[in-house]
């Protein structure tokens, strides 16, 4: 019973660390549109979702590797629930300024 608790801790725990990166990752490209700095939001995202996973997985993963792998499979799972959750249908074209 012990076994299939932490198996499920360590689904659940990579799903969680799965929606807080790619989460923050489509936050962030919807925000830096309008941003005055893009690429200092993108770095400074990038920093902290990466530390962020990182230390999820190191959390996830002290007592087994198995148990590691099954939270990795939990965050690339959470890849493709957000990327669904994310799609939009209409898609316009951005006109840009001929001028250069």
């Amino acid at each position: 019973m012990s076994n299939l608790i932490s198996v499920l801790l360590g689904f659940f725990g990579g799903t969680a660390i799965g929606a807080l990166f790619f989460g923050g990752l489509w936050f962030t490209t919807k925000k830096m549109l309008t941003s005055k700095w893009p690429a200092l939001m993108y770095l400074g995202s990038l920093i902290l979702r990466v530390g962020f996973t990182l230390l999820g997985f190191y959390y996830i993963g002290q007592d087994d590797w198995k148990i590691m792998l099954i939270g990795l499979l939990g965050f690339i799972s959470m890849r493709f629930i957000v990327l669904r959750m994310t799609r939009t249908e209409n898609l316009e074209p951005i006109e840009l300024d001929k001028e250069y």
